[in-house]
């Protein structure tokens, strides 16, 4: 397979990514503790690598992120991606017990307006606000055409399986569209443990109906991650946050297998349409479940 031969659905990019976060707001969400951390750690590499100090770590993000929505949908042309799913991105600060990051709706509603169809909106979810984040759950979808919601319970300390987020799931029934979350650790210094994805198990089975997209592949959690998604109907993946050259033997084979092929997504989580494509297409798997997962799964679960 060739990088244009499908044309790909990027199922969790980034709202960032399409260049409407300014380089005072990049310095304001990488200000916060756990963003700091993260550069020192997870991105110290990166950072050496580009030769940016610690106090411009928030360049390592935003650096390579595009500066219009135009550019975006440029990059997209040329990779062969014809839709990116874009959110609210509400993640919350433990340390300094504030959203870190967070799009206001209307933001996010001019955002999927500005891609004429190229982008899918996704609302957010605050379990400190439950009420008004199910306001403009209903307001994003109805209203607006939202296809998703996507949560970070490991930013809020919550398991999947937590009382707080069981609303969020009724809301999500109702409204007949696919709740996206975090599973697996954080890149941050939050807690990972809460968020195995075998705290999926209890909540699919208490909404059977619910359609769960399990992000982030799950990692460390790989065996947990393959389980919840082979085991229960509802259930499904997708691999946005890792290149796909990185991804672990029982990852790659999972999606080559007969479950894997139909439940799992292709997304970059903003780290770059046309190298997470390419290294996709290069995996080895069959052309047939390449093409599931670059586009065939979203369309169908998303109802595209």
């Amino acid at each position: 397979m060739e990088l244009l031969d499908v044309k790909a659905i990027d199922t969790m990019c980034r709202a960032g990514y399409a260049g409407i976060v300014s380089a005072e707001e990049w310095k304001d969400v990488w200000a916060n503790y756990e963003s700091r951390a993260c550069v020192k750690g997870t991105f110290g590499g990166v950072l050496k690598k580009m030769g940016i100090s610690e106090e411009d770590g928030w360049k390592v993000v935003a650096g390579q992120y595009k500066t219009s929505v135009e550019e975006m949908i440029k990059e997209m042309d040329a990779a062969g991606v014809e839709k990116a799913f874009v959110d609210q991105q509400y993640i919350w600060s433990r340390r300094e017990n504030k959203m870190a990051t967070g799009f206001e709706l209307k933001r996010l509603v001019d955002l999927v307006e500005k891609g004429k169809g190229r982008i899918v909106g996704g609302a957010g979810y605050n379990p400190w606000r439950i009420e008004e984040s199910l306001r403009d759950i209903e307001t994003a979808v109805k209203d607006h055409g939202f296809k998703y919601v996507w949560f970070h319970p490991n930013s809020f300390g919550l398991k999947a399986s937590d009382a707080k987020c069981y609303p969020l799931y009724a809301k999500c029934i109702e409204l007949g569209i696919p709740v996206s979350f975090q599973s697996g650790q954080s890149a941050e210094p939050l807690p990972s443990e809460v968020g195995r994805p075998m705290y999926a198990d209890e909540v699919a089975m208490d909404f059977p109906n619910l359609v769960m997209v399990l992000t982030h592949t799950g990692y460390p959690y790989i065996e947990e991650w393959i389980s919840m998604i082979w085991r229960h109907p509802n259930v499904y993946g997708n691999i946005g946050a890792y290149y796909p050259s990185s991804l672990h033997a029982p990852t790659v084979d999972f999606m080559n297998g007969p479950i894997g092929r139909t439940k799992v997504f292709w997304a970059t989580n903003g780290f770059g349409f046309t190298r997470c494509k390419d290294e996709f297409v290069k995996l080895n798997l069959k052309d047939e479940n390449k093409k599931r997962i670059l586009r065939d799964n979203a369309v169908a679960v998303f109802k595209l």
